[in-house]
């Protein structure tokens, strides 16, 4: 079974939802009630700390996706038809699932119309893979034929777009924030290269955000071949501690220009602090890159990884839509048992052991739920995909 599979993509794919797990354990920590709220500064730095060290999970997904997938290996009809089996009818049910178990669940299934139920936001990650799976079949026939030093340039033009959100910023003298109207804050964006009032798809429009993952995959399956651990590691190592430390320290930054803790403020206090977390930022591009050196060189397939790794990598999907579940009742266990802060049962440790408690928690536990739910007969693959 696993010699014709691609190894690294399983072990990838297991640490990105672990990955995703412990991201969503850290936000209680810099969200609080209807905005921002980080009570102490050692909080500050576990929050960096933690949701910097997983934040490229969400890349990590895309780039498996493209490598297995893309350019496409049969008709575009049969594509689809594939996805929507994997993909849409899991995502539908917990769609509604989640409708259903939080919040209005009439004024939610209304609003499944136009979005995703906001109380289980980690949804919009279906969103835009759909967007992606909808350009696949339009880029395929060039992905096929692109050489590999065409391949770095668009990659190249792709990581400059990566910059625009911290350009923004610095030419608007600060982060202004407006609101849509979900009521939910977004970036109000400082006109670039065509961009103005009338018009927001300027030059680097169509080669930027999560597209470039696409792209990094593309090549990586086409043009890195086999590099040995060492230069994997010296490249790899680099790559992701520079992204790790633009991410932290940009977040500390912007956390210590509020002067006093807790810092606390509304909702758009929350968006600025995030601005170089953000997915389709430097700091998040290369730590996505340097795993993906890091994992390529993962190629052991021993009993661990049949009878353990590979099945859960083959339910992560099914794991990310229902994972919420089971940890928002595990992080509410984890802080009513601890406390909160400096003044918990555990002093300064009580929030680092909050945080990877709870992702690891969840992840055990939504792992073996995932498998089980799995193997319902003729059930099991509508709700894992």
């Amino acid at each position: 079974m696993s010699t014709s599979r691609e190894i690294w993509i399983d072990w990838l794919r297991v640490s990105a939802c672990f990955m995703v797990m412990l991201v969503h354990s850290t936000e209680p920590f810099y969200l609080g009630g209807d905005g921002a709220l980080i009570l102490t500064r050692a909080d500050a730095f576990w929050a960096g700390i933690f949701d910097c060290l997983a934040r490229c999970c969400v890349p990590l997904f895309v780039v498996a996706s493209s490598y297995l997938q893309f350019p496409l290996h049969y008709s575009t009809g049969e594509f689809f038809r594939r996805r929507a089996v994997r993909v849409l009818v899991p995502f539908a049910i917990w769609s509604i699932f989640y409708a259903l178990w939080w919040g209005e669940p009439v004024q939610n299934l209304k609003d499944l119309l136009l979005n995703f139920n906001y109380a289980a936001g980690h949804l919009w990650f279906v969103y835009m893979l759909i967007g992606l799976y909808l350009v696949m079949p339009l880029l395929s026939p060039w992905a096929e034929k692109v050489t590999k030093k065409e391949l770095q340039v668009y990659i190249g033009i792709w990581l400059f777009t990566t910059l625009i959100p911290i350009l923004r910023e610095w030419l608007s003298g600060g982060v202004t924030l407006v609101y849509g109207p979900t009521g939910i804050p977004r970036q109000a964006p400082y006109p670039l290269w065509g961009e103005a009032s009338w018009n927001n798809t300027g030059a680097f429009y169509y080669v930027s955000g999560m597209i470039g993952y696409l792209l990094i995959g593309l090549y990586f399956r086409r043009f890195v071949g086999e590099m040995s651990t060492r230069k994997a590691l010296t490249i790899g190592v680099p790559c992701y501690l520079a992204g790790f430390a633009i991410c932290f320290f940009g977040f500390l930054r912007r956390v210590f220009a509020v002067g006093t803790f807790p810092a606390a403020g509304d909702l758009t206090m929350a968006v600025d602090w995030e601005t170089t977390w953000f997915f389709d930022t430097t700091g998040v591009a290369l730590m996505t890159i340097g795993l993906i050196l890091f994992f390529r060189r993962i190629n052991g397939a021993g009993a661990f990884y049949e009878k353990v790794l590979l099945p859960v990598s083959e339910a992560s999907y099914g794991m990310y839509l229902m994972h919420m579940v089971v940890l928002a009742a595990v992080s509410g266990w984890f802080r009513s048992t601890l406390g909160l802060g400096e003044t918990g049962a555990l002093g300064v440790w009580t929030t680092p052991v909050q945080i990877v408690g709870t992702a690891v928690c969840s992840f055990l536990c939504v792992s073996i739920l995932a498998l089980l739910l799995q193997r319902i007969p003729r059930v099991g693959k509508y709700l894992m995909g």
